[in-house]
């Protein structure tokens, strides 16, 4: 009976792991044929619409009413994570309903979110007269930052010594 409740926790542990960015409510509402440069084309068309859209985090600001992060879009991978690339389909802005801290929420961070499509913003956060479309976010998942190849030890690297005090980086 232990070796049951232990392989079905360790299951769990796994499952729990390998899961999409967003939860399956949110997915099931989101409208999947809708792609990113149509939604770029006329923000209008598509508004109320939910969406799942990704991308790197080009600025946040927190305003009276909530949080507006400008994003550069990305295409999603198999779990909803934004691919590393430099393809993108423009920028969009994503309106927060809640305080996001700017040191957290910074630039150069991925980003997921199911969201409402209400229409375009007349200025992003950094350009004066720039049209982004504009979504409401429902859910938002701010993936963990992953260490630089420089930072990761060099292993395969016959003159790297993994006890020498010379590998430490000081800052």
């Amino acid at each position: 009976m232990y070796l049951l409740t232990a392989f079905l926790a360790a299951l769990a542990v796994l499952l729990n792991g390998c899961t999409y960015a967003i939860s399956s409510d949110a997915r099931r509402q989101a409208d999947r044929t809708i792609a990113f440069s149509d939604l770029n084309a006329d923000p209008a068309k598509f508004a109320g619409k939910t969406v799942i859209l990704g991308g790197v985090i080009v600025q946040t600001r927190n305003v009276k009413d909530g949080a507006l992060i400008e994003i550069q879009q990305k295409e999603l991978d198999y779990w909803g994570k934004p691919r590393r690339t430099d393809k993108t389909g423009g920028r969009f802005l994503a309106r927060h309903a809640g305080f996001l801290e700017p040191l957290i929420y910074a630039p150069g961070r991925e980003v997921t979110l199911a969201a409402e499509v209400a229409g375009t913003e007349e200025k992003g956060l950094a350009e004066e007269g720039s049209l982004y479309p504009l979504v409401v976010s429902k859910e938002l998942k701010l993936w963990p930052r992953e260490p630089r190849a420089s930072d990761r030890p060099g292993m395969l690297d016959p003159l790297y010594d993994r006890y020498s005090t010379d590998n430490v980086r000081g800052y």
